[in-house]
């Protein structure tokens, strides 16, 4: 029988399990090899078989709400380039039972075990090349090894302190660890996001369900990683290669989700041996990053010379002694797939004792003369010579010459011997079991590999109770991968008891640990200074669009004087009026959403969503939209949106630092447009109208006749919109909220002098305040506005560069 042939089996169920059929040849998730349901799986299907079709359609898109609304994606690699997809969530989770997961633990963490004295020995006495267990040109040889690590021992005493394993079970039913994650592992932020997503879509039935939790897992890990700081003034941080990285959302979801600060490789500095991080307070000491970036890549100086995402001086630091890295820079060479071929018999050397989850069947040679040797002793080691022919040797062809030859590939030949049943059966291991999926309104099979985290805590090592399956989109096994159209799905371990429940909050055995106060990186800073001017310049463009076209429709002449003025002013600001949706708008919104991207780990998800729908309405508008006379209404949705973004920001922004360059980002902006408005619209020269256009753009008519009780008059709107220190609108009012938040700005006194920025913006503002109309002409206003983009500058000097 081949794969797309089905076997016989019993009746699942009605609806969508009746027709489910495992393949041939192949171990299935969840059917026993007598084709009856395994018993960890049974109360989930009678529970789905219960579902009608709409409403397991509800539920499934219910999963996929949370996961939109939640921003969750990645990022795509294809010939149209980099772009952003949705979380590809298979909907049906894989279920494994408490005792089996057990086992799986103890297999791993033995595993864990073994790579931290495999990789402890290569960068210190190396002995397992010097006895033959390991090739010096397998290790050598490989872009992984990094010599400039080698002998530097870690200062925590470890060099792993996180690793994945991709695990997957064969067709008799044994779990094999088909790959090591050493370097970088990723996936345990979009587990976390598996299972909320899942929980959602299963609610009923997951609440009664006893699924261990993942909480307590990340806590452990978070308090460990405090532990490890030594110095209570130092960070522990997360560093990543930045947003175009395909795993960004996750660093940024970990970062946020653990209270650590996420840093590219620019924010970090070394001083005197020191790993430092770039703040608006001045260098602070990072004492443990948790690395997201290739070994390679983190130093240009000592590593890759090309490097633009590292940060100079990081191995020196590391060989200083005052950063613990996660992993240690190098174990990336635990990755190289002919290692696999080594482990058994290294296991034996130095654990004393088998591998209990045995790798997929990999093997060494180093050269043709290898091939001859297996060749010649074949017989005599109780195997034919056609075997021998057909080994499945490792694809990493290196050559391997020297006097220890002989004794190398002896070496080989008993670790072959000691494992000759992986051997035998080492071209079916890849043939993955098989899980349930939903496609079509019925269950199929479909190719699975499980991908498993283990976190060193206090404890010693501990694995994470569940993780995430991938999920292959058809029959071939070749497209479990999300790049070639995979999906995710949630791994639940299930036991005979309610597992206690865990949250990620501090316990009492915990160390209390509170994050530091003004520990904002110089580059979120600036990110979220430019977000705040560039939301603010869109509402600006936004409002003086509405009003012009408004005026155009009432006039029909664009040769108006107002409406010409209009016309020339926005032109001079790179908007065209001439567009009913400028394209210079909506990029405004993406700079907005680039900024904000920086700094996800510091945006709330509805922050992120309202701002992503904004760009995309304003981009929506801009190619949906042909008629001028379509513009007032247009622009008053976008206005609204741009409202509610701000106001969601204001009110549920916690008041740090950050939200503070935020606030100066906003002030700065509209107090810059209003300054500059004014110099042109309140001119001699002004045509008619051009008050009650002011009035309209700074959205204070209602104002107005409230506050004057005589006529609109050039001084009533200097004095509203220039120096009422009560309207949010007026360059005063703007001036008076940058003045307090830079006073409270890291630095802004020391030993009682004003820092420059607290000094600028107190001169700008006291001689604001004590003008009055009949001072404020347009050569004034023209320099009140150069004086407060210079604020920029001196900000910028002061706190960012």
């Amino acid at each position: 029988m081949n794969r797309n042939e089905t076997a016989e089996t019993g009746d699942l169920g009605p609806g969508l399990l009746k027709s489910y059929r495992p393949y041939p040849g192949v171990s299935d998730e969840l059917l026993n090899p007598d084709g009856q349901v395994r018993p960890v799986w049974r109360s989930f299907v009678d529970y789905l078989s219960s579902l009608t079709p709409e409403q397991i359609s509800d539920r499934f898109a219910r999963g996929n709400q949370y996961l939109n609304d939640a921003g969750v994606y990645f990022r795509h690699y294809g010939q149209d380039g980099a772009n952003e997809r949705e979380w590809p969530l298979s909907h049906i989770p894989l279920i494994i039972g408490e005792d089996e997961w057990e086992e799986i633990s103890a297999g791993l963490i033995q595993r864990a075990e073994l790579l931290e004295q495999v990789v402890g020995d290569l960068y210190g006495e190396n002995r397992l090349v010097a006895d033959g267990y390991l090739p010096a040109s397998l290790i050598a040889k490989s872009p992984e090894w990094q010599r400039p690590l080698v002998g530097i021992t870690p200062k925590s005493g470890h060099f792993l302190h996180f690793l994945a394993f991709e695990i997957g079970r064969g067709p008799d039913g044994t779990w094999w660890v088909l790959s090591d994650r050493a370097q970088a592992p990723s996936g345990a932020g979009f587990a976390l996001e598996n299972r909320v997503a899942t929980g959602r879509v299963f609610n009923e039935f997951f609440a009664k369900a006893h699924v261990h939790r993942l909480a307590g897992f990340f806590r452990r890990f978070r308090d460990h990683f405090v532990e490890l700081r030594g110095e209570s003034d130092s960070r522990v941080s997360i560093l990543t290669p930045g947003p175009m990285n395909d795993t960004y959302f996750e660093h940024a979801y970990i970062a946020r989700y653990l209270g650590f600060m996420l840093l590219e490789g620019e924010d970090l500095t070394v001083r005197d041996g020191r790993l430092m991080v770039r703040t608006v307070s001045g260098l602070k000491p990072v004492s443990v990053l948790w690395r997201r970036l290739d070994a390679a890549w983190t130093d240009p100086l000592e590593m890759n010379e090309t490097s633009r995402l590292g940060t100079p001086g990081l191995v020196q630091a590391v060989r200083h002694g005052s950063v613990t890295m996660v992993n240690a820079l190098g174990t990336g060479i635990l990755e190289t797939r002919a290692l696999l071929a080594f482990l058994p018999r290294i296991s034996k050397h130095l654990l004393g004792e088998k591998l209990k989850l045995p790798n997929v069947a990999t093997w060494w040679c180093g050269e043709a003369a290898t091939r001859q040797y297996v060749k010649e002793h074949a017989e005599t080691m109780m195997f034919s010579p056609a075997l021998s022919t057909a080994l499945p040797f490792a694809s990493a062809q290196t050559d391997f010459l020297g006097k220890d030859f002989e004794k190398f590939h002896k070496g080989i030949l008993e670790s072959w011997i000691d494992n000759k049943a992986d051997a035998l059966v080492g071209q079916e291991a890849v043939t993955l079991s098989t899980t349930p999926s939903y496609q079509d309104g019925q269950l199929v099979p479909r190719p699975m590999s499980l991908r498993v985290f283990l976190a060193r805590t206090a404890n010693g090592w501990e694995v994470m109770s569940g993780g995430f399956a991938r999920i292959g989109r058809t029959e071939d096994a070749s497209a479990i991968a999300m790049q070639a159209g995979g999906s995710a799905a949630d791994v639940w371990i299930v036991g005979d008891q309610r597992p206690v429940k865990e949250t990620l909050l501090h316990q009492t055995e915990s160390p209390f640990f509170k994050s530091q106060t003004g520990t904002l990186p110089s580059r979120a800073a600036d990110n979220l200074f430019w977000l705040g001017r560039y939301i603010e310049r869109a509402e600006g463009s936004v409002r003086l669009l509405r009003a012009y076209h408004a005026r155009l429709m009432e006039t029909a002449d664009p040769d108006a004087p107002l409406v010409a003025m209009t016309s020339a002013y926005l032109e001079g600001t790179g908007v065209s009026p001439d567009t009913p949706v400028p394209e210079s708008l909506c990029d405004m919104l993406h700079s907005a959403v680039a900024a904000a991207g920086k700094v996800r780990d510091r945006f709330s998800v509805d922050g992120w969503l309202a701002l992503n729908d904004l760009a995309q309405t304003a981009n929506g508008a801009r190619h949906a939209m042909h008629e001028n006379a379509d513009v007032p209404r247009a622009m008053g949705l976008l206005l609204r949106k741009i409202t509610g973004f701000s106001g969601l920001v204001h009110e549920n922004m916690y008041r740090f630092t950050g939200w503070r360059f935020l606030s100066i980002g906003r002030a700065l902006e509209r107090a810059y447009r209003m300054a500059d408005l004014l110099s042109v619209f309140t001119a001699p020269d002004a045509p008619e109208g051009s008050l009650e256009l002011l009035l309209e753009v700074g959205d204070s008519a209602m104002s107005m006749s409230r506050r004057y009780a005589v006529s609109l008059s050039h001084a009533t709107v200097l004095d509203l919109l220039a120096m009422d220190s009560k309207n949010p609108r007026a360059i005063l009012y703007q001036l008076s909220d940058m003045k307090e938040h830079i006073g409270v700005l890291p630095g802004a006194t020391e030993n009682g002098y004003l820092s420059v920025p607290a000094r600028s913006v107190l001169q700008v503002h006291t001689s604001l305040a004590i003008s009055t109309p009949k001072t404020l002409t347009t050569d004034a206003l023209a320099d009140l506005r150069d004086r407060i983009a210079h604020l920029s500058v001196e900000l910028s000097d002061a706190y960012i560069r």
